[in-house]
């Protein structure tokens, strides 16, 4: 596995900005930052750099990012964008606007190691970790993207490809300039995984309260063992212990991803085992049932939408509380690792 060692625009600190404007006036560092940052522009176009700067900037600073290719819902509302990585790894990035708000799902490894069958990106494999420069940049390209239709970015979501306790470093450096620097509130930050507990307990302890995702999609071993074969290492009792004591540090809700497979997890048998499993979170445990998007690697069928909505109530009524993910992905195949998979896509000039 090799990483890129070049500078980036959104891979530098401010310590290596300063370095590479050594010569230059103090303030440019200024500049350039809040530029990047606060203005989302280009080197080239922040107008308060002298033209000769901005020139060379364009060619020491350049982008992580290569357009691949693109998919829009035929409304626009969701965009999920292919990109290629310097060593020609593909990762995804979806944005979805909303009236009042915008959200970006961030990828953080290019494929992922985890091999849960029913993920397109599990199907495809692990090829490396992401930079902090090319996870930050993510972000920067959607929220431009969402700037020409009058939205900003209110929620980042780190539920793309890859396993993001997996490169918790790079993922926690992304999260401090997201908070820090395109001033998002933790708040508004989550952070998934499909049970990597020492990644869980290790987060526990940093400093900024994000939220804590954990993609069950079964509440008893047998069954996760398959789904999640990262339960064999981290069963579902040690799981609940690490989400229990994040709950206790960060005072932060706890939300369970439950992707539904037809006959698979959507059972009432499974709803009561979720249930007992959330209420001992109760009432910071929350759960979002997410009708699955086919992929050609399993076989297996999403659960009709009507059943979804019957496995919510059930939930409910067994003192659960849960919701249904709106599913915006189907149509422009926006299951991680679906675009990355080889689906023909748009290229925006």
């Amino acid at each position: 596995m090799t990483l890129p060692t070049r500078a980036t625009q959104y891979g530098v600190t401010r310590d290596e900005l300063a370095t590479l404007l050594k010569g230059e006036p103090r303030y440019r560092v200024d500049q350039l930052w809040e530029g990047l940052y606060t203005q989302l522009a280009e080197p080239n176009d922040i107008s308060n750099l002298p033209k000769a700067l901005r020139a060379r900037l364009a060619d020491d600073l350049p982008t992580a990012l290569t357009p691949a290719g693109e998919s829009a819902s035929s409304n626009g509302d969701t965009v999920k964008f292919l990109w290629t990585l310097e060593g020609g790894s593909k990762v995804e990035t979806v944005l979805m606007l909303y009236p009042d708000r915008a959200t970006v799902c961030v990828s953080s490894q290019a494929g992922c190691a985890m091999g849960c069958g029913f993920c397109a990106t599990g199907q495809a494999g692990f090829t490396r970790h992401l930079t902090v420069g090319e996870i930050v940049e993510q972000v920067v390209r959607a929220a431009q993207r969402a700037q020409q239709s009058d939205r900003r970015i209110s929620n980042i979501v780190f539920m793309g490809m890859g396993e993001p306790m997996a490169n918790l470093d790079a993922v926690w450096q992304s999260v401090e300039r997201f908070h820090g620097d395109l001033g998002l509130s933790a708040r508004h930050i989550t952070i998934s995984t499909v049970g990597v507990i020492p990644g869980i307990r290790d987060l526990q302890h940093r400093p900024l309260p994000v939220n804590l995702a954990v993609s069950l999609h079964a509440a008893n071993d047998g069954l996760r063992n398959e789904l999640v074969p990262i339960n064999k290492r981290y069963p579902i009792e040690d799981l609940l212990d690490a989400c229990s004591d994040y709950l206790t540090v960060k005072h932060r809700r706890v939300s369970f991803e439950w992707a539904m497979i037809d006959g698979v997890n959507d059972r009432d048998s499974d709803a009561r085992e979720l249930a007992a499993l959330t209420r001992r979170l109760s009432p910071h445990g929350h759960v979002n049932l997410i009708p699955l998007n086919p992929t050609p690697g399993y076989p297996t069928m999403g659960t009709p939408i009507g059943r979804v909505r019957d496995f919510r109530d059930l939930l409910e009524n067994l003192g659960a509380n849960a919701t249904v993910r709106q599913n915006r992905g189907t149509e422009i195949d926006a299951a991680c690792g679906q675009l990355a998979a080889g689906r023909p896509v748009t290229v925006r000039a």
